[in-house]
């Protein structure tokens, strides 16, 4: 029997769906595993060869992980929604909904193609009214929810209500968007419906706020800030402008502080928990109030540095502070809006980044709490209105930005630190001795930098002009999105105020519109739905979900993918509990995953689920990355020339389709084919007749031509062939270009493998005893492989199986006690041939439902040691002598050796010196 790659592939692919191989099932007594691929998106581009890299990864893991007797869930599915759907779908007039089958049909075959061992029976689509009905309750259950920051946990608002009706806010510890709301018992009594809904609504987990988002009119929607650049969509390049919109949101602001002591018990990179440290962003400080002269306006700020109020020489205020039309005088408003026009096209993530200075002045001043003098408000961008309160004091002396913007403007440096340097640059305060810090009734003067800020704290609490805060700079997650293609809100509006539709009528499904486009009035499109009401005749919601809604939860779901009853069951998820493996991309670690944890404790809190943190170890995939080719074109011409003969000439180099290149040389009728301009090219060929491309790393796409389709790699050398290669190219947390020169040895490798088993087309294993050698080359690998799989270096297991079956095929090993155990380890690599020869040594079920080998360090202990034998230091020869022998008899061998009269004739022995189990040197003169 010859290897076949298409018919094992295909007959093993067959023979798992045919008996359910991959099927999971909740095994109460037998301990599980979760390992979960961050789903995809399904683009109509379909895969290319980087996409599998994590799910060929993962996949070896759940076959580990399986073979060491876990019960092993590994589900795959589709993140559905999505904006490029949408897009077709204006361009067309094509549903989303076709589309996106389209895409998913074609990602599910490719998937299959490569063998990987999820179970599809709990597959998931985003898209699916029965999935997206959890999503809507999710939604229903946090706007009935408040967050208690005494008890650190989510209430039913109803018991919020309770305590309003019984002392009104006294008493009350709620996370709110304003925490300065104060009402009594009897006033809450006396609100109507409306003025109680907006009341509730400062305290919801979903609520309705006014938030600045990034709005495209052009897409007539609102976008995340990855997807807009320089002011532009990255869908379209269309213009982008910061709004002031009026939407919903998710308050996960009330759980920075557990999302981030949450990190301490998660096997996440140390990179990777920084990351979401910095994003989540807490702060110890002061709340302080700056009062406007002339005014009853009243600045709050927050700071960390409370010592360095008295070098405040101005204030400033983000464009969108909510400050900014009460500060403003009439003679300031007009230079005011032209500025704010100016920057509205910048998104938050772009102000951050960039350090031009610009700004305006507001015409008004404050009042320095501390030392009473008055200090101009100015309004700038590199002040970000959703950290603090979106107004800050400037300390320019100590700090770089506000430094900049004080020499950009001529504003005033007052240093506080005795020493300090502020004539080119600001000055790192965070230690030493207060200067210029003294004012009517407090005086740092002299103070060490933590004595002041101390004093300070307790001075302004004393005074009633601040208070001592801890601060966080993650925001709630803006909820609205004004288009088509998303999960429907399961919210009508009864007199203007938002209510909750019943849990028995969801899911509430997206109705049919005649265009996909924002209505003439600018309503979302769902303003196009005929009687988009309710049967009562209320007015529904016209905003959709984001896409990370459906993204939020889906890990729970798949624990119980067809309960029509409830997202989870306690039973299933009190058996699969949580996540314990997940593997994805760097990308979502400010967004996916801060929104599933969020999402995750506020079920925790409502007693939905049994695991406060949804993802116990993850592992970040590095990115597979194009390599390109070039041909190089004479200008002016339609000739090209190779590589080596480029310098010659006058060229252009072009990107050429990878696909017609084979280890960089050219296919030169193929490539006439390509396009009908290059179908008369002449070529400068190497003297050797063919036609050298050149090469360059970059980011696989398709403008570059660098594209690889799995599809082909399989039906060439087999999906076998692409997972060992795909692990073979690098550490799996490392980007590594794709190179498809160097996939010939990994196809030799498994024709290698196979020539153990088959030789001639005939089976050649058998019953005898293995060798010593061959039980150690085994008992290496099982170590080897063993290790690497835990440390996820795949890499590095290709290698050890290629010596290994080198060393079996030199030992002619055919005995099955070596070659079972051998196609054991290989299974979850290649598990096609490994399921092959598994049946073909006529052994029971599947090779998935083997036990993995154990290792026997016995195995690798040597029976011999070989020295090597140096006269004055120059080894002459060696010897091999029982392991273990004592060194004067190692000595007497070495010593008696044939070899050894050579060196030693005419010669006296001053010394001889015995390293064990290394090296014997023989002093002489």
């Amino acid at each position: 029997m010859e290897y076949n790659h298409k018919e094992i592939e295909a007959r093993q692919q067959q023979y798992w769906r045919d008996n359910d191989i991959y099927k999971a099932v909740e095994k109460p007594g037998k301990k599980k595993y979760y390992v979960l691929d961050m789903f995809p998106y399904p683009s109509g581009a379909g895969l290319h060869v980087g996409h599998p890299l994590g799910y060929i990864a993962s996949d070896i893991y759940s076959r580990y992980k399986r073979l060491q007797g876990y019960n092993v869930l590994h589900p795959m599915g589709y993140d559905a929604y999505g904006l490029p759907a949408e897009q077709y779908a204006i361009q067309t007039g094509q549903h989303p909904e076709i589309t996106t089958r389209q895409n998913i049909d074609r990602y599910r075959s490719q998937l299959d193609k490569i063998g990987f061992s999820y179970d599809w029976s709990r597959q998931i689509r985003t898209c699916d009214p029965d999935y997206y009905k959890w999503t809507q309750w999710a939604f229903i259950e946090m706007f009935n929810h408040y967050y208690d920051t005494e008890a650190k946990c989510a209430r039913p608002i109803s018991e919020l209500v309770a305590d309003f009706e019984a002392s009104g806010t006294n008493g009350i510890n709620a996370a709110a968007t304003d925490d300065t709301l104060s009402f009594t018992a009897a006033e809450w009594r006396e609100m109507d419906e409306r003025r109680r809904c907006d009341v509730l609504m400062n305290y919801r987990i979903a609520y309705l706020g006014n938030t600045m988002v990034n709005w495209c009119p052009e897409l007539g929607t609102v976008l995340a800030n990855d997807e807009v650049s320089e002011g532009l969509s990255v869908r379209g390049g269309y213009p982008v402008e910061q709004k002031l919109m009026y939407q919903w949101c998710l308050r996960v602001s009330a759980y920075a502080p557990r999302l981030l002591d949450g990190l301490e018990q998660l096997d996440w990179s140390n990179s990777l928990k920084e990351t979401q440290r910095n994003w989540i962003g807490r702060s110890e400080g002061a709340e302080m109030i700056f009062p406007i002269a002339d005014s009853d306006v009243k600045l709050k700020i927050f700071t960390t540095r409370a010592d360095t109020v008295f070098g405040v020489t101005f204030m400033v205020l983000a464009p969108e502070s909510e400050y900014i039309d009460a500060v403003v005088t009439p003679e300031q408003r007009p230079e005011v809006d032209r500025y704010l026009d100016q920057v509205k096209h910048k998104t938050e993530r772009e102000r951050m980044i960039d350090k031009k200075v610009s700004g305006v002045f507001t015409g008004s001043y404050a009042i320095n709490p501390l030392s009473g003098k008055k200090i101009p408000v100015w309004i700038s961008d590199y002040v970000l209105a959703g950290y603090g309160t979106g107004a800050i004091m400037a300390v320019p002396a100590h700090d770089s930005r506000d430094y900049a913007f004080a020499r950009h403007f001529s504003l005033p440096v007052i240093p506080l630190i005795e020493g300090a340097d502020v004539s080119e640059q600001s000055f790192d305060a965070k230690e030493g001795v207060m200067i210029n810090s003294q004012g009517p009734e407090l005086n740092l003067n002299g103070l060490q930098v933590k004595e002041a800020i101390a004093r300070t704290k307790k001075f302004i609490e004393e005074k009633g002009i601040g208070k001592v805060k801890v601060n966080y700079r993650l925001r709630d997650a803006i909820f609205s999105r004004q288009r088509y293609w998303g999960e429907p809100f399961p919210v009508y509006y009864k007199d203007g105020v938002p209510q909750m539709m019943d849990i028995a009528d969801l899911p509430l499904q997206l109705p049919s519109v005649d265009s996909y486009l924002p209505t003439e009035k600018g309503e979302p499109p769902l303003g196009r739905a005929k009687n988009w009401v309710t049967p009562e005749g209320y007015p529904i919601e016209l905003n959709t979900m984001p896409g990370f809604a459906g993204s939020s939860a889906y890990y729970l779901r798949y624990m119980d993918p067809h309960n029509a009853d409830c997202l989870v069951s306690p039973e299933a998820n009190g058996y699969w509990r949580n996540v314990d493996l997940y593997v994805g991309g760097t990308e979502h670690a400010t967004g996916h995953l801060i929104y599933s944890r969020f999402w995750n404790k506020f079920l925790f809190d409502i007693g939905v689920v049994c695991e406060e943190e949804p993802f116990r170890k993850l592992v970040n995939q590095g990115m597979i990355q194009g390599r390109s080719n070039f041909v190089y074109r004479i200008k002016n011409t339609n000739t090209f020339v190779s590589l080596n003969q480029k310098d010659k000439y006058d060229v252009t180099p072009i990107h050429v389709d990878v696909n017609i290149v084979s280890n960089d040389v050219l296919d030169t009728e193929a490539f006439r084919r390509w396009r009908p301009d290059y179908a008369t090219a002449e070529f400068i060929t190497e003297p050797d007749g063919r036609y050298l491309c050149g090469y360059a790393v970059e980011k696989m796409s398709k403008s570059m031509f660098n594209v690889v389709n799995p599809d082909d790699i399989v039906e060439q050398y087999g999906a076998d062939t692409l997972r060992l290669y795909e692990m073979f190219l690098g550490p799996l947390q490392q980007s590594k270009p794709w190179d498809t020169n160097g996939i010939d040895g990994v196809n030799r490798f498994i024709k290698k493998l196979w020539s153990l088993f088959y030789k001639d087309g005939k089976w050649r294993v058998t019953d005898d005893a293995p060798s010593a050698e061959s039980l150690k080359s085994l008992h290496k690998l099982i170590k080897k492989v063993t290790q690497d799989i835990e440390g996820f270096s795949f890499n590095t297991s290709v290698a050890a199986f290629m010596i290994c079956v080198n060393e079996l095929t030199a030992q002619k090993c055919t005995s099955i006690e070596i070659l079972k155990p051998l196609i054991i380890l290989l299974a979850p690599f290649a598990p096609h041939v490994a399921e092959q020869l598994w049946h073909d040594m006529k052994q029971p079920g599947s090779v998935c439902d083997a036990q993995w080998p154990e290792f026997n360090e016995q195995y690798l202990v040597e029976s011999t040691q070989r020295y090597a034998v140096s006269f004055n230091g120059k080894p002459r020869y060696n010897i091999e002598v029982p392991a273990g022998t004592d060194p004067k008899e190692v000595e007497r061998i070495a010593l008696a050796d044939a070899a050894a009269a050579r060196w030693i004739d005419g010669k006296t022995i001053r010394k001889v010196i015995v390293v064990p189990g290394k090296i014997v040197n023989v002093v002489v003169a």
